[in-house]
């Protein structure tokens, strides 16, 4: 007879402070994080109990203000994801999704929508950075986005300009790219570029029990640099669901759903009658067990956590858990310069065997030895 009841946890997704071992006593505190991405939402986790969101900026629409982001599109997934993997404080988790700089500020600069980013506005949003960094007090920069082609860092306007970010005080991190698995893998601008901190993805399983690559970008740029510097957890990674979107509703049913005792179990189907086609045809029938391996599948292949979170993939989001790592050490000690926390970052990174030099650099990040080696350095 089958198994009958609330499931089990399926995907064992533990937070990155858990998998990282990371020192939750530092969380980003009076360090502001800028990101380029192609959308934002202001989602509860940057602004409950109060609103960290320090700026918004349109390339495209330069006049809207905070307001634009309470409106969601499909163009607002990205950015929410990456902004609240790096800084969201959990706030509809209880605590248990939130980032590493959970308490840091953030910037938010849309330079793309979802069916396109463009190399030249990448550098028109790092432009906008740079001219605001004082007024907003801009510490670290997350790139969760690539240029359309492979240029020198000499001649290249985009890496030029995460070039001069970094020697005006801003430490840049940008995603390595998702090509590994392909024969042209190279890492493209802004990640290409010297001073820029890629970072590449690694596999730890969820749980960090586990330490397999992933198809990040690797390899030397045209201009003979070894990218990427480090790598972060880039599979099963936590992130918010767009609240207000189908995608939402349905996670929020299912939940409900696997979470229900078989007495309650068709009471809430009937309550949610029309939402599913697949759970409708089946709800008469009053098998729960039926009911149960439909919800089953279904949070699986929709990569369900919960009502509001799901699990994500890429290097898009290995990039900001490296970019709260700098925050991190930038509350331990706001008086390094951006070529003290990549030498920190590389040299406290830890190798990780069956995983090719090439694509994991230095290694795996390791944010408590960064914080504490942070602590200990003077600035210079």
């Amino acid at each position: 007879m089958p198994e009958s009841g609330p499931s089990s946890t399926r995907t064992r997704v533990l937070p990155i402070a858990e998998r990282l071992d990371a020192d939750t006593q530092y969380a980003g505190r009076g360090v502001t994080i800028a990101f380029l991405d192609s959308g934002f939402y202001a989602h509860p986790d940057l602004t409950t109990p109060y609103n960290r969101i320090a700026a918004y900026h349109d390339l495209f629409a330069p006049r809207a203000g905070l307001e634009a982001l309470e409106r969601s599109d499909v163009s607002s997934w990205h950015g929410m994801m990456t902004s609240v993997v790096a800084a969201g404080n959990g706030a509809l988790s209880a605590g248990q999704f939130r980032g590493l700089a959970w308490e840091a500020n953030v910037v938010l600069v849309k330079v793309g929508s979802a069916h396109r980013i463009v190399h030249d506005d990448i550098r028109r949003g790092l432009d906008w950075v740079l001219a605001n960094r004082e007024r907003y007090g801009i510490r670290v920069l997350n790139i969760s986005c690539g240029g359309d082609y492979e240029e020198s860092f000499l001649t290249d306007p985009l890496s030029r300009a995460a070039d001069e970010a970094s020697r005006q005080g801003i430490v840049v991190v940008a995603a390595a790219g998702n090509a590994g698995h392909l024969a042209d893998h190279q890492v493209l601008p802004p990640a290409s570029a010297p001073s820029v901190i890629a970072v590449g993805g690694l596999d730890d399983g969820g749980a960090g029990q586990r330490s397999q690559h992933y198809h990040s970008s690797y390899g030397l740029t045209i201009d003979g640099l070894q990218k990427p510097e480090l790598i972060a957890p880039a599979m099963w990674v936590a992130a918010p669901i767009l609240p207000g979107t189908t995608t939402a509703a349905e996670a929020r049913l299912l939940k409900r759903l696997d979470e229900a005792s078989d007495d309650k179990l068709f009471d809430r189907l009937a309550a949610h009658a029309g939402a599913d086609a697949d759970l409708d045809a089946i709800a008469g029938r009053r098998e729960p067990y039926l009911v149960r391996q439909i919800v089953a599948a279904k949070l699986r292949d929709r990569k369900v956590l919960s009502g509001h979170y799901k699990h994500v993939d890429g290097t898009s989001f290995a990039a900001p858990i490296v970019a709260s790592v700098v925050a991190q050490m930038l509350e331990a000690n706001p008086a390094l310069r951006p070529h003290q926390v990549r030498r920190i970052l590389m040299t406290t990174a830890r190798g990780t065997p069956g995983i090719a030099l090439e694509r994991q650099g230095w290694g795996v990040v390791q944010p408590r030895a960064a914080v504490e080696a942070a602590r200990g350095m003077r600035a210079g």
